[in-house]
């Protein structure tokens, strides 16, 4: 509300059709600012980074502190017969020796599972070849492009339906001035008509028609005036701000005609900003680079280097358990029953179901912006009409209304070029909300 009460200030009262518009601009930009799901839409596209931030780490190495204690109860065994083995040998010795210097010796057994064994350990993994991290960063951005395009479609819809709701704000205040206007006529038909029968000139039922089409009149203003409340509530919901806050009328740039471009303009206009495309563009990049990335990972290797260091053995005392090993790893794929090459031949098959999608696109585009053309220059003939029609109206009634205030017309006479009159009065004003309407559907097929 600030903004727009400084460019009241800065324009003066003497506002021009640009200044106006650009007060429907503030508007715009003040329900883009506010809009709940367009800020939803902005933490996707932060998410969005975090992503690429995400795979880009995978370029660096990782290093893992890995401590693990075991204590094992039970389980299988291993037998060791070492008694079995040993003992014949050293009876023998010490019948050669004739002496005991080689004790007889039990079986051993070690259970599988260690009790009281500790690794405490640091384990470092470096990439030296992956092809699937530079292209998952690829892929990352290329999804980062998607959330941009969906955003740019949000804020293309909320565009068009702010301005659709204001130009029907616009028409709703027009209508209520055309009920005011047609109610003080009609009051000051009344106090003459009140005049005319105090000094017995003329009837009463001239005095109980006036007050019957007062009456009416007023409950038709009634309802304008809800109508206009309900689209002033509706254009704030979707500024995001409270349903009774004032909004500013452009009466002025209701009043002016939209400017019109050629068909082939708003066509080309519309293949190049329409946010539906950069959406299946987005897409279809995105497929393509799966596709190398699947192509590459299909014929190339995986190289990484790594080492683990730190301690090993029987409880936490780290005296003589300190060890450092070494590795260089490769992993190649060689068979896998052709996973690979069918899921090439699946992302191909997306790819041109993306092409066919955009090829679709186009042609309903130009459809949509033929039919906007067309719609728009039906509504502007319409209009010229509506305005000739009011013309006649607001001729006849002027007529009638000298003759009847020289006593040679009858109020039959004045109530039908009145009511005619109001007809066309709001004929014309929704004609030229029809011509708005049309004008921001064909803003909207071409993608402005």
């Amino acid at each position: 509300m600030k903004k727009l009460l400084l460019v009241l200030l800065t324009v003066g009262p003497a506002l021009s059709a640009h200044a106006q518009s650009q007060i429907l601009q503030t508007y715009l930009e003040e329900g883009i600012a506010g809009n709940l799901a367009l800020k939803q839409q902005n933490l996707e596209i932060e998410k969005a980074l975090k992503g690429i931030d995400i795979a880009r780490t995978n370029y660096f190495p990782q290093v893992n502190f890995s401590p693990s204690y075991s204590v094992a109860f039970g389980g299988r065994k291993i037998q060791i017969p070492i008694g079995d083995l040993l003992n014949p040998v050293y009876s023998t010795l010490n019948k050669l020796t004739d002496s005991d210097a080689f004790p007889q010796v039990e079986n051993a057994s070690e259970q599988l599972a260690p009790m009281n064994f500790h690794d405490t350990k640091l384990e470092i993994k470096v990439p030296l070849f992956n092809t699937d991290i530079r292209y998952n960063v690829a892929l990352q951005k290329d999804l980062l492009v998607t959330e941009e395009a969906k955003r740019k479609f949000l804020e293309y819809e909320l565009r068009h339906a702010m301005e659709a709701a204001y130009y029907q704000y616009l028409q709703s205040l027009e209508a209520v001035q055309i009920y005011e206007n047609s109610e003080k006529l009609l009051e000051s038909y009344l106090r003459l008509n009140q005049t005319l029968v105090q000094h017995e000139e003329a009837l009463k039922d001239v005095l109980l028609s006036s007050e019957y089409e007062l009456s009416k009149v007023q409950q038709e203003k009634a309802v304008a005036e809800k109508n206009t409340r309900l689209a002033q509530a509706y254009f704030n919901f979707l500024l995001n701000r409270k349903l009774e806050e004032p909004v500013l009328a452009d009466t002025a740039f209701f009043h002016s005609l939209p400017p019109k471009l050629s068909l082939e303009e708003y066509t080309e206009t519309a293949f190049r900003n329409r946010p539906e495309f950069e959406q299946l563009n987005a897409g279809l990049k995105t497929t393509q680079t799966l596709l190398r990335m699947q192509e590459k990972n299909a014929v190339l290797p995986q190289v990484f280097m790594g080492a683990n260091t730190g301690f090993q053995g029987f409880g936490y005392t780290f005296r003589d358990q300190a060890y450092m090993v070494g590795q260089i790893g490769l992993n190649w794929p060689i068979f896998h029953a052709g996973e690979k090459k069918i899921k090439i031949q699946q992302t191909r098959i997306s790819g041109e179901i993306l092409r066919t999608k955009t090829e679709e696109a186009k042609k309903q585009v130009e459809m949509q912006v033929y039919r906007s053309f067309h719609e728009l220059e039906t509504a502007l003939s319409a209009l010229g009409s509506k305005e000739r029609d009011l013309a006649r109206t607001e001729k006849i009634f002027q007529l009638v209304n000298s003759r009847y205030k020289n006593g040679a017309a009858i109020p039959l006479e004045v109530h039908k070029a009145q009511n005619d009159r109001l007809i066309a009065q709001l004929s014309h004003s929704l004609g030229k909300l029809e011509v708005w309407l049309k004008y921001a559907e064909l803003k909207k097929g071409a993608g402005w």
